[in-house]
């Protein structure tokens, strides 16, 4: 009898999500098994909705390099994954549904921290679950990296490269505003290896003012252009030290006069500096795209490792990379837990003593 392995791809997309389910695949036929596999469309939706088409091993062929996703999409809020929507819809029950109709063996999620807690969810629901750590933003505890990171740094890496030839050109100060509303993995990779003079994540909150002095210095030591690499959840010292209902407001108000937390900046350094800011959002490029040749063997690994889960029949787990090695890690210990830049950490040490300002001294 076939093993019936379900598999979807949920929340926002990235550029190795297709080469992460041809690891998964890969690995499944390969160990002579009889296998099944039920692709739900458009992420946990599918599952909701018994929206699925049963995939053979061809589909798998030759998409390692393609990114995106072949199942598509979807985001559906872990804050709302327990309430019944407009049309009544527990959604909880449905997908539990779904799983016990198509009599599956297991459920393999591709997704970020939201996809990563509905999915311990369901393993608590009882549902044989396998999670995959994906996204850009390399914020999901318990792994050292996550697949679409470095694809991302690639992308956001080139943007500021391209920066610097014009910022340079023109004497201007340039803003990049990266990937990352919590963490600043991507900012700080890419502003490291972009050269990015000044670099602001939401792990350090930044004052203006010591960002205008650094811009200032640089004029006065003849570097007339900067390059400042922002994180979109960057904040500033001032508004980090607001209460939480204030913050709120603060950052509605904001909303409603900038688009970004870079056109805040932009405006706040164009007063203190007189110098002419450009900004530069490369926004959605960072997922887009082939993965980079590291997202291609992570994803690969972290696949094959996923279908020996299957295939041992341990779930409720999320395949993990640490110390170059997959491992088990159980879903309930990392599920809800944010991975973090840590203001203490060596890599923030050594891009200060690179010369790079984090805004904060």
């Amino acid at each position: 009898m076939a093993m019936k392995i379900g598999m979807l791809t949920s929340g926002g997309d990235c550029q190795a999500l297709n080469a992460t389910m041809r690891g998964v695949v890969k690995g499944l036929y390969n160990s002579k098994e009889q296998i099944e596999i039920y692709g739900f469309e458009r992420g946990y939706q599918g599952l909701i909705n018994c929206d699925y088409r049963i995939l053979t091993s061809r589909e798998f062929s030759g998409i390692l390099t393609e990114g995106g996703t072949i199942l598509g999409t979807s985001r559906v809020p872990f804050k709302s994954i327990q309430e019944a929507g407009e049309d009544g819809v527990n959604k909880v029950e449905e997908m539990k549904k779904t799983y016990k109709k198509l009599g599956l063996d297991a459920l393999v999620v591709l997704g970020g921290n939201g996809s990563q807690k509905t999915a311990n969810l369901l393993s608590e629901e009882g549902l044989n679950v396998i999670h995959l750590p994906k996204t850009i933003d390399n914020d999901i505890y318990g792994t050292d990296t996550t697949f679409g990171f470095q694809s991302a740094i690639q992308i956001a890496t080139n943007v500021i490269d391209c920066i610097h030839t014009t910022a340079a050109s023109h004497d201007r100060v340039f803003i990049v505003e990266v990937m990352g509303h919590k963490a600043g993995w991507l900012t700080l990779h890419a502003g490291i290896a972009g050269g990015a003079d000044i670099i602001l994540i939401p792990e350090i909150p930044y004052d203006v003012d010591f960002v205008t002095r650094a811009i200032k210095e640089r004029a006065r030591t003849g570097k007339n252009f900067t390059i400042i690499a922002v994180a979109e959840g960057a904040i500033s010292a001032e508004d980090a030290a607001l209460g939480k209902k204030e913050l709120k407001k603060k950052m509605a108000d904001d909303a409603e006069k900038y688009s970004s937390v870079s056109y805040k900046l932009a405006a706040e350094l164009e007063k203190k500096t007189g110098f002419e800011i450009r900004i530069t959002i490369p926004g959605h490029v960072q997922r887009g795209g082939s993965p980079c040749p590291y997202d291609r063997v992570l994803s690969s690994r972290l696949g094959v490792a996923a279908s020996e889960a299957i295939l041992d029949k341990d779930y409720g787990k999320m395949i993990a990379m640490r110390n170059g090695e997959t491992v088990r890690v159980p879903l309930k210990d990392v599920a809800g837990k944010l991975k973090s830049v840590d203001p203490n950490s060596s890599i923030i040490k050594e891009a200060r003593e690179l010369g790079i300002c984090f805004g904060d001294e």
